[in-house]
């Protein structure tokens, strides 16, 4: 068995499946914080992963761990009673999906109004800008967030595809578009975290609306919903983006194949090599060589990244696997009016073991089994 195998089979084991839906070990943030057990998409990424895993290996305790986690969760009138609908938050999206892939595998009648609850209670009353794009949540109005393409724009192509509902599809399509003309930078090829319509943010610039800032997860986030989108709907523009942003942010990576929290400032003072954003990116970049989005060259460097988490950012000492150099949270503005700056990224705790670095290691892990 190698190396990743058994870090796979431990986190399974001995991490994943003895948590308790309520309180899951690795929702680090919920912890820390004090947060209520409610529907997250911190959980909802790992059910994915989880999900992706069982497709893979068959192995019956992934899917029914994935069932008891979501019904913990999900009435069987399909509502699910910790969330707002109301709060419009992207975020709550993103375990749309699962209760699709659900649907289809354990065919319970519940996944199926659930999703189409979050559809028709969220998505078609979701504000959104101008341009057309999804406000990031009601508390962030009138703006876009990089975060959000990931919790949402997959959903919405699953959903239209599953419906055979063509204007939905357009509406994916175009939103991802809408970021690259929106958020990229010309010059570098990365995206800015945010952006603010009003440009009135703390973190906003006056003149273009955007943050000041290229955070590694965020731009990880949008490596992965183009590749999943991707998967989903075939769009060869959305290929052509997936292949322009890898191409753009492997550029940043390190001999070792890691990127950094601010990707473009290697030099900074506290700026540190972050794993769950790398793995987002990994993650992409396995699954674009896959489905012939991009070259070898891509997946090599995808691969490489993984190995150097499993070999240098993961300790195998004892039972459970401790994944390191995880950023716990990363936003803008709100209550402690973060302000987008560097000073501002490196300030945000490092942690490990939370979701937002094991799902995506377990993700890329898949990927590399699917070659």
């Amino acid at each position: 068995m190698t190396r990743p195998d058994t870090i796979i089979k431990n986190y399974i084991e001995n991490l994943i499946l003895t948590s308790e839906p309520l309180s899951p070990l690795w929702n680090v943030e919920s912890s820390v914080y004090g947060k209520a057990s409610k529907w997250n998409y911190i959980d909802n990424c790992m059910i994915t992963a989880l999900l992706m895993l069982y497709d893979l290996s068959g192995d019956e305790r992934l899917l029914g761990y994935s069932v008891k986690f979501t019904d913990t969760y999900v009435n069987k009138d399909g509502n699910i009673p910790t969330i707002n609908y109301a709060d419009y938050n992207l975020d709550n999206l993103n375990g749309g999906r699962n209760l699709i892939n659900l649907w289809k595998l354990a065919g319970a009648e519940h996944y199926r109004l659930g999703f189409e609850k979050l559809w028709n209670e969220q998505v078609l009353r979701q504000p959104r800008l101008s341009c057309g794009s999804f406000w990031h949540k009601a508390v962030y109005p009138d703006q876009i967030w990089l975060d959000g393409t990931y919790m949402a724009l997959p959903f919405m192509a699953e959903y239209g595809k599953l419906h055979d509902l063509r204007g939905v599809i357009d509406d994916a399509e175009r939103q991802l578009c809408d970021i690259k003309r929106i958020s990229r930078d010309p010059k570098t090829g990365l995206y800015y975290h945010g952006y603010d319509d009003t440009k009135t943010m703390i973190w906003a610039d006056k003149i273009t609306g955007l943050s000041p800032e290229f955070w590694l997860r965020s731009n990880g986030w949008l490596c992965a919903a183009l590749a999943d989108t991707f998967e989903i709907l075939a769009d060869q523009r959305i290929g052509r983006q997936l292949a322009e942003m890898l191409g753009d942010i492997t550029k940043y990576c390190r001999d070792d194949g890691m990127l950094y929290q601010l990707p473009l400032r290697p030099e900074l003072e506290g700026n540190y090599p972050e794993t769950s954003g790398t793995l987002l990116v990994a993650y992409a970049a396995l699954k674009a060589a896959r489905l012939g989005v991009c070259g070898d060259d891509i997946r090599q460097i995808g691969l490489k990244a993984f190995n150097t988490i499993t070999e240098k950012f993961i300790n195998t000492e004892s039972e459970i696997p401790v994944l390191g150099n995880i950023c716990l949270v990363g936003g803008l503005g709100g209550e402690n009016e973060r302000d987008g700056s560097p000073g501002y990224y490196l300030s945000e705790k490092i942690t490990e073991n939370d979701a937002k670095g094991i799902a995506p290691y377990i993700m890329a892990f898949t990927e590399i089994k699917k070659m």
